[in-house]
């Protein structure tokens, strides 16, 4: 029996809903620790990352750039359905993670003078 198209698509929606929990799950970014993302203290969520991005074995790239990576992905793919508080916690941690690496807002990697 041949698939509609209405069938196919919701296929495809229901397979791509998942992508975001796979990623975090089996990403060469990091090994995350279990509930990282639901924490309620920014501080808690940059220094939980920086313990992964620094333990992990399958990050590709250094720490500081894998953990911020790994933050932004989940920003990203929680997208609207983040409450406006959720999203300035998670905001924050971008701050504190770029404290905790000793790294100033806007650097991208350059020499500080």
């Amino acid at each position: 029996m041949r698939r509609t198209t209405k069938t196919r698509a919701r296929t495809l929606r229901k397979k791509s809903r998942r992508w975001s929990a796979r990623v975090t799950r089996t990403s060469n970014a990091l090994d995350l620790e279990r509930g990282v993302f639901s924490q309620r203290s920014a501080r808690g969520i940059a220094l939980s990352l920086k313990r992964s991005a620094e333990r992990s074995r399958r990050r590709k790239s250094e720490p500081f750039r894998s953990a911020m990576s790994m933050l932004n992905l989940y920003i990203n793919r929680a997208g609207k359905k983040l409450s406006a508080e959720r999203r300035r916690t998670l905001d924050q941690a971008k701050v504190e993670l770029r404290r905790v690496f000793h790294r100033e807002p806007g650097t991208r990697g350059r020499k500080r003078a």
